[in-house]
């Protein structure tokens, strides 16, 4: 099977500060690749550096086989890189349809048509209706995005990030700050996600992380401490006593 998206020897310093080391890892096509470790260990690094918002030190990125390690971050996401923020990025003040349009012209020809309003292409306004119906936000439609509650613009977040139609999708703790509520439905619409599409998703919630992956890779110290399907992890006294917390006195 190829590989979607792989990252090869990556290394990066900020300034004196090493953030990653080497790390080598890869998410197959289709694959749920869930990437966990403390606070500093490199993962919104990593993420950044694969979307090109920061040129590593080492290493290359490869994205369906094809070297983008220099590539600008649009010329990225023009070849199906997506991404979330831990940090959500709508836009409050248009309605909740206006966000979706907005997003969904960003990935079609129309998006070069500056004259016409977005309204103006049914096709547009249909495909954004179809997925507000599809994840259970068409009865938020016409209201404010600053007025929905914070777990539903986490949900809006993740529909504007399907609406670009991305091949491989980066989500950023998506489920931070939310309740447990808030967080069983954003974690049932990433498990509903389409299987062409590959998701790469950092999550502090560990429950959530195993529940949703296919495979598990933990980083520690900008480097790859281990790596395995939910059973492998659960069994790792390596990730037992760094990341999970181990019952020893």
């Amino acid at each position: 099977m190829m590989n979607a998206l792989a990252v090869e020897g990556l290394s990066h310093n900020f300034g004196g500060l090493l953030a990653l080391s080497g790390v080598n890892m890869h998410a197959a096509d289709g694959e749920r690749l869930v990437i966990v470790g403390p606070n500093g260990a490199g993962k919104t690094t990593l993420f950044n550096i694969v979307t090109g918002l920061i040129t590593p030190s080492a290493g290359r990125i490869r994205l369906f086989d094809r070297d983008v390690t220099r590539l600008q971050p649009f010329r990225r996401a023009r070849l199906g890189l997506g991404r979330t923020f831990q940090i959500t990025t709508l836009f409050p003040k248009l309605s909740v349809m206006d966000n979706v349009l907005l997003a969904v012209q960003g990935a079609d020809r129309a998006r070069f048509t500056l004259h016409r309003p977005v309204t103006a292409y049914p096709h547009l306004v249909q495909r954004a209706e179809r997925l507000l119906d599809e994840w259970g936000l068409r009865d938020r439609s016409a209201m404010l995005t600053h007025h929905l509650s914070y777990g539903e613009q986490r949900q809006l977040e993740l529909i504007l990030a399907l609406a670009a139609r991305p091949r491989v999708l980066l989500l950023d703790e998506p489920t931070a700050g939310l309740s447990p509520a808030e967080t069983a439905s954003v974690a049932t619409m990433i498990r509903r996600f389409p299987r062409d599409v590959t998701v790469l998703l950092i999550e502090h919630d560990m429950d959530v992380a195993l529940a949703l992956a296919d495979r598990v890779v933990v980083l520690y110290q900008g480097r790859v401490l281990a790596e395995g399907t939910q059973d492998e992890m659960r069994k790792d006294p390596r990730v037992a006593e760094i990341y999970l917390g181990t019952d020893d006195a």
